[in-house]
């Protein structure tokens, strides 16, 4: 029997964005536990939660000021025992998001940080040092914040005068913790055991390749080491993708196999390619690890094939599953990205802003979630991905909550795009996200041109993405073990110039990635596919899995 985990469906909660219980605008544990139904129905296996504990929600709840208490904004940490019951209820397992590289400034290990003397024991938490120059005014490397401006801070001392400066690699109210420090490593064991006490089923570890940094400090100093966290990076980075945060996760591969039901970890680690994330992967460490090589590749045969390849290969070396994703909180949705002529991330960053083809978009993207669902492994959902909702990138300057904005040098996409409220229901917003009668508005604002993809309207439509997602996932739940999910090996099939093709033992899938029809294979039926297949011929940006008659 496979573990669950190996090739689950794993739906992300983004929870202020997901359903709001109590009508103040944001989305909240009342309101995420009135839609487990709708979760179950789609058929996915269990919910990774953004972050919902207490903090100052500088950078949406990943500042955090306390991992063992709920932010009253999502609720109290009695919702949080109910919520757990009830997705249990309803056969759904539960992922917390755990945020182990920094905390919030207002953290009270921060707190006495600041109010202690340089070198005393509450400061050896972070990584405070004095600055360079002969007054100590410049910071103490060149390291970049992933939201712009340095990644360093200036703190002032009792008596009034500049002091030491501390690191944050993202904003200034996310100090770093110091990774070396025995009761960092205690403290998180412990929070891990709080959680885990819970009855929550794993984490995932935002920043999973951050933590350790190289005790010289060097400067980044070339353009390649001073890469944004979504960039790849190389091997002997100063902050990014060190040996020593492996060894951190043998102790928490410990404290989750102490546990009944297989708990498990999932790691975000943007590294430089599948090798460097199969080390977080070894039977000792973490269980697995978001594929972002698939999430950044273009809508092209060739390339999705090498990276499909490159990842399954280094992944079977050491026994991990692969766990595909298209889209999530910090990315532009794939909807939109394969709705322009240029579909990589990288092209998606550039190109934000222009001009969309949302149907071409919305085609794709239902026959890239067919595709990815058909390979080996497990997959993630993307809240609003199953509505086939684009990004909204015309969101108003004044709307914006995104802290990579806050600094001039940092001009890139403002994430808030991808974190619009659900549309569940009605004809006007906040299209049943809110209850009714709140006076409240969304946090965000949501398009009016959403009163075609509430979920309500999707319901009704049996052409709806809403409706491809949940017969392509019972589909798929029903082939595990005969095909599809974990364990049967890949092997692809001749097919031509831009059609991927393979087989998954009783089943096949293509993908017509080409600009032309092509002829399906005789003696098969459709199973599925992502648009309507007619007789024995596949369209463009169609994906089909078929069976023998």
């Amino acid at each position: 029997m496979s573990s669950w985990w190996r090739d689950a469906v794993i739906y992300q909660v983004y929870i202020r964005s997901f359903a709001d219980g109590n009508g103040d605008g944001v989305g909240d544990v009342a309101g995420l536990r009135s839609r487990l139904p709708y979760l179950a129905a789609l058929g996915v296996d269990a919910l990774w939660l953004n972050p919902w504990y207490a903090s100052p929600q500088v950078d949406a709840g990943y500042d955090v000021s306390d991992y063992r208490r709920l932010d009253p904004l999502f609720g109290t940490l009695e919702d949080a025992k109910a919520l757990i019951a009830d997705a249990h209820e309803h056969g759904l397992r539960l992922i917390l998001d755990i945020v182990p590289n920094h905390t919030s400034d207002q953290h009270p290990w921060f707190q006495e940080a600041l109010a202690a003397t340089p070198h005393s024991p509450a400061r050896s938490r972070y990584h405070f040092r004095p600055g360079r120059g002969a007054d100590g005014s410049e910071p103490p490397t060149d390291w970049p914040s992933i939201f712009g401006g340095p990644a360093w801070t200036r703190t002032v001392d009792a008596d009034g005068k500049p002091g030491d400066w501390y690191l944050h690699l993202f904003a200034p109210e996310q100090p770093d913790l110091n990774w070396t420090n025995p009761e960092v490593r205690t403290e998180f064991e412990s929070i891990l055991r709080f959680w885990l006490d819970l009855g929550v089923d794993g984490f995932r570890i935002d920043v999973a390749h951050g933590l350790t940094k190289d005790p010289a400090f060097p400067d980044v100093a070339s353009a390649s080491a001073a890469a944004g966290m979504l960039d790849g990076v190389a091997a002997d980075h100063p902050y990014f993708d060190r040996d020593e945060t492996l060894a951190i996760y043998e102790g928490w591969r410990q404290v989750a196999d102490s546990y009944e039901g297989e708990r498990v970890f999932v790691a975000e680690a943007w590294v430089a390619d599948a090798s460097r994330v199969a080390r977080y992967l070894t039977p000792t460490r973490l269980h697995t690890a978001f594929n972002f090589g698939l999430l950044s590749c273009p809508w092209d045969a060739t390339a999705l094939r090498t990276e499909i390849d490159a990842t399954l290969g280094v992944l079977a070396a050491v026994g991990a599953p692969a766990t595909w994703v298209l889209s999530n909180h910090d990315v532009i949705r794939h909807a939109t990205r394969y709705g322009r002529t240029q579909t990589s991330l990288t092209d998606a960053r550039r190109l934000y802003g222009t001009p969309v083809d949302h149907a071409l978009g919305e085609r794709r993207a239902r026959a890239a979630m067919q595709l990815i669902n058909a390979l080996p492994g497990g997959t993630y959902v993307y809240q609003g991905e199953e509505l086939g909702l684009p990004e909204v990138e015309d969101l108003p300057p004044e709307t914006w909550q995104d802290p990579n904005r806050h600094h001039s040098d940092h001009d890139g996409p403002v994430r808030d795009g991808c974190r619009v409220p659900l549309p569940w229901s009605g004809d006007a917003a906040p299209f049943g996200f809110s209850p009714a009668g709140a006076t409240a508005a969304p946090w965000l604002p949501q398009p009016a041109e959403w009163k075609n993809r509430t979920a309500a309207a999707e319901e009704q439509d049996p052409h709806s993405t809403l409706s491809h997602y949940r017969a392509l996932l019972h589909i798929r739940r029903e082939w595990l073990g005969r095909g599809l999910g974990d364990g049967t090996p890949l092997e692809w099939i001749a097919a031509p110039s831009g059609v991927l093709a393979f087989r998954r033992g009783e089943v096949l899938c293509y993908a017509n990635l080409s600009a032309a029809p092509v002829a399906l294979p005789e003696g098969y039926r459709v199973l599925i596919g992502s648009e309507e297949v007619e007789g024995a011929v596949l369209e463009v940006d169609v994906v089909v899995w078929l069976v023998a008659e």
